[in-house]
């Protein structure tokens, strides 16, 4: 079968005659039915997050949906034809083993959760990566709960989700993007209010503000904006660094919490969210033959949507 494949740094995916996977002791084969690319592919590529892969040729795509096709020696968990996805984590296929861009792959099924019924497959790979990123940041981090009043900073694929994640839980969502071709988007998904900058919301008295382009000033904006004894959680990081203001991080008593990815209860959890209708992913399918190109799209920065490949 064909798979596409990381070789070095600073040459796009190959695409490679593998063999079929086979289900070892405590795995499964997948059929992919999607698999999402994301801007970590990119940090593959160029050198930033290549430590992380521990052989190469390696298959790369991390965030994965589709139908269970072998079992191996002792898994019990699942049966074939089952719908599953793969939440996103480094020690899973995609960054520690061989990914899904191909079309079958061998997971360790304690790795796997089952996919909801009724959930179309892009929305299932979205979720596997974003959609748990957002539903950690917004929930676990952030403490979101009905009646909290929340400020979204950039309202891009994360930040899009996590504000559908805090409105489906009750609370009242404030968007703050610099972006003004997007502010009938935010509109449209019924957020209180749309404004350019956080600081338009300071007087509101935000319970909690989660940063999710994270360029330094609008995380320094965010401590200066919300209320005291409030949140800031950030999860962007547009810049490595940033300049905050810590004599009102200090005397307003502000939490400061990072989020980095999330656990496969989230991403349990957002599955729910999606298939009730309440989460929906802004997504743009693409084909198997498409996923080099689609990468390279990601680098040059030309895709504003996640880019999801469906085929099997």
């Amino acid at each position: 079968m064909k798979a596409w494949q990381f070789t070095e740094v600073g040459k796009p995916l190959t695409r490679n005659e593998v063999p079929e996977p086979e289900a070892g002791p405590g795995e499964i084969v997948i059929a992919v039915r999607a698999a999402g690319l994301c801007h970590s592919d990119v940090g593959f590529l160029d050198g930033t997050l290549t430590s992380l892969l521990p052989f190469r040729p390696i298959t790369l795509g991390h965030e994965i949906a589709g139908v269970v096709a072998a079992t191996g020696p002792g898994s019990t968990r699942f049966a074939v034809g089952d719908r599953v996805a793969v939440p996103a984590a480094i020690e899973g296929p995609g960054t520690s083993s061989n990914g899904g861009f191909q079309p079958r792959v061998a997971v360790r099924e304690d790795l796997v959760i089952p996919l909801p019924d009724g959930i179309a497959w892009d929305q299932a790979a979205a979720a596997t990566d974003a959609g748990l990123t957002s539903y950690h940041a917004m929930i676990v981090q952030g403490g979101v709960t009905a009646g909290t009043k929340v400020g979204v900073i950039g309202l891009g694929g994360l930040g899009s989700l996590g504000a559908q994640v805090a409105l489906a839980v009750g609370a009242e969502v404030h968007v703050a993007e610099k972006n003004e071709k997007v502010h009938a988007f935010a509109r449209e998904l019924g957020v209180a209010g749309v404004a350019t900058e956080i600081g338009a919301f300071a007087e509101l008295g935000l319970d909690v503000i989660v940063d999710f382009a994270g360029f330094g000033t609008t995380t320094a904006a965010a401590v200066e904006a919300v209320r005291r004894d409030g949140r800031v959680v950030q999860v962007g990081l547009g810049v490595s660094e940033g300049t905050i203001n810590l004599q009102t991080l200090t005397l307003n008593q502000v939490s400061l919490i990072g989020s980095q990815a999330g656990t496969a209860e989230d991403c349990r959890a957002v599955l729910d969210l999606v298939a009730e209708g309440k989460v929906t992913s802004r997504t743009t399918p693409i084909g198997f033959d498409d996923i080099a190109d689609g990468i390279g799209r990601l680098e040059r920065g030309e895709v504003i949507v996640r880019l999801v490949a469906v085929y099997g």
